[in-house]
């Protein structure tokens, strides 16, 4: 049974958390006093190439299967192909539209929703207060994702539910059966 969609009210007060972001003055004066040779740099060109950066490193995470290491051992990200989800995954442009809570089914996709994974698991990225990090998409990235996964679904990494990213990184049981029959003085 269909149920009635609720308009939200688009001019109800909103409570946004002030934050306090990573590029601020203070991180890139503390930036500059460690660097001085980037100290003649100004900070919105500084900030420019930071963004930059950044850009070129989800858009890389985007194109290839296995992901983008990040750099100085922080960790690994990737996007994985995961089944969707039990709850109702609302189609909200259609549900407005039409009036009735229309789901999202992912037909192209096959059902599959595509999900950015972080991960600082393996013993490569051990540091101080791992358990502590956590990785957040900016929503350019999180768009990206959204309209280039139906067409590349296939080629993404497949999560199984309650299944650990840790997980992926012990290969003992692919290793056994694919070394079950090899022989080394066989070419």
């Amino acid at each position: 049974m269909i149920n009635n969609f609720k308009k939200p009210d688009l001019n109800a007060p909103r409570y946004r958390e002030h934050r306090l972001g990573l590029l601020n003055a203070e991180t890139i004066k503390e930036f500059k006093e460690k660097k001085p040779l980037y100290s003649n740099i100004d900070n919105a060109k500084l900030k420019k190439i930071i963004k930059l950066y950044n850009v070129k490193l989800w858009k890389a995470v985007i194109e290839y299967r296995d992901g983008v290491e990040l750099p100085d051992s922080l960790g690994y990200l990737f996007i994985g192909t995961c089944s969707s989800s039990k709850t109702v995954n609302t189609n909200y442009k259609l549900s407005n539209e039409y009036g009735k809570v229309l789901q999202n089914k992912n037909w192209e996709t096959d059902g599959n929703l595509g999900k950015i994974f972080y991960t600082n698991w393996s013993t490569k990225y051990r540091f101080k207060n791992r358990e502590l990090w956590r990785f957040v998409a900016c929503r350019q990235f999180k768009r990206a994702v959204a309209k280039d996964y139906p067409s590349n679904w296939t080629k993404y990494v497949t999560m199984k539910n309650k299944y650990r990213v840790a997980h992926l990184y012990d290969n003992t049981e692919y290793t056994q059966s694919a070394l079950k029959d090899y022989n080394e003085f066989e070419i």
